[in-house]
């Protein structure tokens, strides 16, 4: 029998904590409650998670901050669903940019809550083996090319600024994150539109010509971003991150 799936919930609401962990119970996962960021640091010591429901309103270290430090450290790649209030538009925009891998809105239905970690988990397992995620706030060199990811903006050799899109740039980490390895159009939608890929079809052939032009490509002959027939892209340039 495979083992169940071990989410945590990170939230000081006990009801909500009790409410959500009871009913992912009952649907076969493994159910491990926090209520802030110091329980939450001491479990993640001893046990292995799979995914972590961390809510952002919680007193002491809120959300966006666990999220960021979760990001940073060595449980870098445990995905994170955010817990959010209806109104608070700009905290799921930048728990997103920390990189939260989905959100839901407070209050939300528990059956809800479940579609979306086993969305998560899926996505997550799409990934090739053996994946390196670059680091937050360094900068990370490709070619002629290097991606500062704290201003999310592409400098060339004379240090000249080149902008991208929140798309592009979200595009251009998967990349970096995985280079000399063939993604097809469902994972690079999957990873760069989460819960929206749905809805953007084919759209990933724009968004790769889109780079491409920023990285000043030839297109018939691209440096970086090659095109694999019938089976996706591959990024072929060598990747460094550069220390801080």
């Amino acid at each position: 029998m495979d083992q169940a799936d071990h989410i945590m919930i990170v939230d000081d609401d006990r009801e909500i904590r009790e409410l959500a962990g009871n009913f992912l119970k009952k649907n076969g996962l493994e159910v491990t409650f926090a209520a802030d960021g110091r329980q939450m640091r001491s479990l993640l010591e001893s046990m292995t998670v799979d995914l972590i429901v961390l809510d952002i309103m919680m007193p002491g270290d809120d959300g966006l901050v666990l999220c960021r430090e979760l990001r940073s450290g060595k449980h870098r790649k445990i995905p994170v669903v955010l817990l959010t209030a209806r109104s608070d538009d700009m905290d799921r925009v930048i728990g997103l940019e920390m990189g939260a891998d989905d959100y839901l809105v407070k209050p939300f239905v528990a059956r809800e809550l479940l579609a979306r970690i086993k969305a998560v988990l899926r996505r997550t397992r799409m990934l090739p083996p053996n994946f390196q995620v670059t680091e937050p706030g360094r900068q990370i060199k490709f070619g002629d090319w290097r991606l500062d990811t704290t201003a999310r903006h592409l400098l060339d050799t004379q240090d000249t600024v080149v902008s991208l899109s929140g798309a592009e740039y979200r595009l251009l980490r998967v990349f970096l994150d995985h280079p000399q390895r063939v993604l097809n159009r469902d994972q690079l939608l999957n990873l760069t539109q989460g819960r929206d890929a749905d809805m953007f079809g084919r759209s990933i052939d724009l968004l790769v010509s889109r780079l491409r032009q920023r990285l000043r490509e030839d297109a018939r002959e691209p440096m970086y971003i090659k095109t694999v027939r019938s089976e996706g892209y591959v990024f072929s340039a060598a990747v460094e991150v550069l220390e801080a």
